[in-house]
């Protein structure tokens, strides 16, 4: 081949696999070498070279046998989120350190199953709790657009992983933006479904009612093919979606049927919720989004105003009802069965004190704090349940809006990546930048990051795409069509 192996997205390694022109061998061989050599960045937690060769060895001897899939032999890894039975999991805790699971998450599974080669487990902020990545127990994962500057969280070693070039697709979950929000610091392409379309199953719980998976990667239609693969109903999971498996990818070139070559968007309407634009957004996140929607409507988009009237009432509302459940989800984390048990306690009682003193962050203390609080007697009614009659209301203002439109757009995040440790006197700020992020988790509907230019020193901004529930073929499309248009997904860091 020509191109360098490490430049190839899903899409373009599947190709050249099933081209013969590259083995999976040759090609998880040399994303190990790359993985390895850029290790200070922190994207992985675990490495695993030689499950990895022999997942590809076999990926090899499937396609020689014509048992193939289209993903069969592409190089992937998982966020430390997800269980696996033959790496260790720790959701970027050290309460989980060392710990092994008896079983493969769904999400996992569904994509073993598809034929993918796991290179391993990447880093992530502790039990899927920031907006940095800087709350993992290990190391903080850094932006390679700009090693001084945060890549965004939870999911911040997925990202990494996919924009340095180190892997050409990667899963990751969004509880309040984890996906979209790395996506876009980092220029990468990343997509929530609806929740219930992937598992959680084996998806180590931060907020139930909120957690979600999805892939990360290069494009629209890498993720399509990697949402493909991922998703379905799973009857282990009690809020899973009962409904038939769904090809993205198909789906993301069906809908360009009946719009011309030209205006591949043509009929598509785009709701700009005057609530995304507010006097604080950042000047070059703003004129950067702005520039991606032109493109959308010379593509034959129509863009249409639109209002989110309770927008700023999400972060309030999430950071009561994700507290809350991140409160009773964590308190299996006793030291008992599993998990860090303190080596030195006088009795039940302060065993468990000293296990979750030591074996929890600053910030997940934080959360379970805030979340014992609201759920405890004389606060439950002023509180949590205020948050989920407000949670109802947004969800209404979204389908008020799509009553008028068929996507919404608007910025990810109000800013582009800030520096590591920036915020760190000051958790607040990181909880308000998910401002445009939170509304989207809260009604459970699928959105997505794709990549719209840079802003300020040159640092990626993403352009938010939401969809209404199930809609991620629309989404998908939508993308594809500005990624066939414009090359910002193609841009990668310097040196890359």
């Amino acid at each position: 081949m020509s191109a360098p192996l490490h430049t190839l997205g899903v899409a373009g390694a599947a190709r050249a696999l099933a081209e013969r022109e590259v083995s999976s061998v040759e090609l998880t061989t040399a994303l190990l070498a790359r993985a390895e050599a850029q290790s200070a960045l922190g994207a992985f937690l675990h490495l695993d070279r030689e499950a990895a060769l022999a997942a590809a060895a076999a990926a090899d001897a499937a396609r020689a046998a014509g048992q193939a899939t289209v993903l069969t032999g592409v190089p992937i890894a998982h966020k430390d989120i997800f269980v696996t039975a033959d790496m260790p999991t720790t959701a970027g805790s050290k309460m989980l350190a060392g710990y092994r699971s008896p079983f493969d998450a769904t999400v996992v599974a569904r994509l073993k199953t598809a034929g993918t080669v796991s290179l391993g487990k990447l880093n992530c902020d502790e039990f899927a709790m920031g907006s940095a990545n800087e709350n993992s127990a290990y190391f903080p994962a850094k932006n390679p657009w700009d090693t001084g500057r945060v890549p965004g969280g939870s999911s911040g070693g997925s990202a990494v992983a996919v924009a340095a070039r180190l892997l050409p697709g990667v899963t990751g979950t969004d509880t309040g933006g984890s996906i979209r929000q790395p996506a876009s610091f980092t220029g990468i392409t990343g997509i929530k479904p609806t929740y219930g379309v992937c598992s959680r199953y084996g998806m180590i719980a931060f907020a139930s009612s909120l957690d979600q998976a999805g892939p990360m990667a290069r494009s629209a239609e890498d993720c399509a093919l990697l949402l493909s693969a991922m998703s379905g109903f799973d009857e282990r999971d009690a809020t899973s979606a009962q409904r038939p498996p769904q090809d993205f990818h198909a789906q993301m070139l069906a809908a360009r049927e009946g719009a011309t070559a030209a205006k591949p968007l043509q009929g598509l309407r785009i709701g700009l919720p005057r609530e995304f634009f507010p006097a604080v957004l950042a000047a070059d996140v703003d004129g950067a989004v702005r520039g991606a929607l032109a493109e959308l409507e010379k593509l034959g988009a129509t863009l249409v105003d639109v209002s989110l009237p309770r927008t700023e009432l999400s972060i309030p509302v999430y950071y009561i009802i994700a507290p809350a459940e991140a409160s009773s989800n964590l308190s299996r984390f006793d030291g008992v069965k599993f998990g860090h048990r303190a080596a030195r306690y006088d009795d039940l009682l302060d065993m468990y004190k000293k296990s979750r003193a030591e074996g929890f962050g600053a910030e997940v203390k934080r959360r379970i704090m805030i979340g014992t609080y609201v759920l405890s007697h004389g606060y439950y009614d002023a509180y949590y349940l205020q948050a989920q009659k407000l949670r109802r209301m947004i969800a209404d203002d979204f389908q008020r809006c799509f009553q008028q439109c068929d996507v919404i757009a608007g910025p990810v995040a109000p800013t582009v990546a800030w520096p590591l440790h920036a915020q760190d006197a000051d958790p607040l700020q990181a909880y308000l930048a998910d401002i445009f992020t939170l509304p989207a988790s809260l009604a459970g509907l699928p959105g997505m990051s794709v990549p719209a230019g840079t802003g300020a020193n040159g640092l990626p901004v993403g352009l938010q795409l939401i969809g209404n529930y199930f809609a991620e073929g629309t989404l998908l499309h939508a993308a594809h069509a500005l990624q066939q248009a414009t090359d910002w997904h193609a841009q990668a860091p310097a040196g890359v």
